[in-house]
């Protein structure tokens, strides 16, 4: 007997042909990658098509690859105290207002919005991701008309990273304040920030000021492949055999 994420994997590759980018098995779930331009069409189908019926939307994502794969903690080294906790100063944790960072992913790679779909009629979950084809002005299609709850999600997405999403209904920031200057999620973007706001008593209001805080390396340790879930695809393996 097959996996069942195997078999949804080889239903989508026949269904869709050329119509997709990739349809990749791992970390126990099933990635669909599509064109922008044939984003409305696919999801449509993975919404209306029996075998697939994925009528519910749970989340919208916005991710920015530009500096995927750089990490500054150095977990390479082991010793009997523990695994090395050097840090690399030289990352985006040090940007300062103006400065640039180079991407690291070729053109057309760095901004993609991730869809997460659920079919309740065979129980199965979805990974569907758009990479934006202009990273200077990253847009993909809205699928608001096809999932109603991807209104305010496509709006997050937006706030945060800046991708558009076009035919959007009322594609406004969601989060941040009136007036916030660039996209807080993006990693050029700096980690206290371009300005900060005080109340002024002689002009008796608030006013915005080049921030004064000195940048500091808040950067988490980058989690990689869990052991964890490693097994779990062994025993799967091991139960199809």
């Amino acid at each position: 007997m097959s996996n069942p994420r195997q078999q949804l994997a080889d239903a989508l590759r026949a269904a869709f042909a050329d119509r997709v980018d990739s349809v990749v098995v791992g970390f126990n779930e099933v990635t669909l990658e599509v064109a922008a331009d044939n984003l409305v069409a696919v999801a449509t189908e993975l919404r209306d098509d029996a075998q697939f019926q994925f009528q519910q939307l749970l989340d919208v994502c916005g991710v920015d690859y530009s500096q995927f794969g750089r990490d500054e903690w150095l977990t390479e080294d082991a010793s009997r105290s523990g695994f090395s906790r050097g840090v690399d100063a030289a990352s985006a944790g040090r940007l300062q207002f103006g400065d640039e960072l180079e991407s690291l992913t070729p053109q057309g790679r760095r901004f993609a919005a991730v869809y997460h779909l659920i079919s309740y009629a065979h129980n199965r979950r979805l990974r569907l991701r758009v990479f934006a084809s202009d990273d200077d002005f990253p847009m993909v299609p809205t699928v608001t008309a096809i999932w109603a709850s991807a209104d305010w999600y496509e709006r997050e997405a937006f706030d945060l990273f800046g991708i558009l999403f076009s035919g959007h209904p009322d594609l406004r920031r969601i989060l941040t304040d009136y007036g916030f200057v660039g996209h807080p999620f993006r990693k050029d973007f700096p980690m206290v920030g371009n300005v900060e706001m005080r109340y002024d008593p002689e002009r008796e209001r608030v006013v915005y000021e080049p921030v004064t805080i000195e940048a500091r390396v808040l950067v988490p340790r980058v989690k990689r492949q869990d052991h964890r879930y490693l097994m779990d695809d062994q025993e799967e393996a091991q139960d199809d055999a």
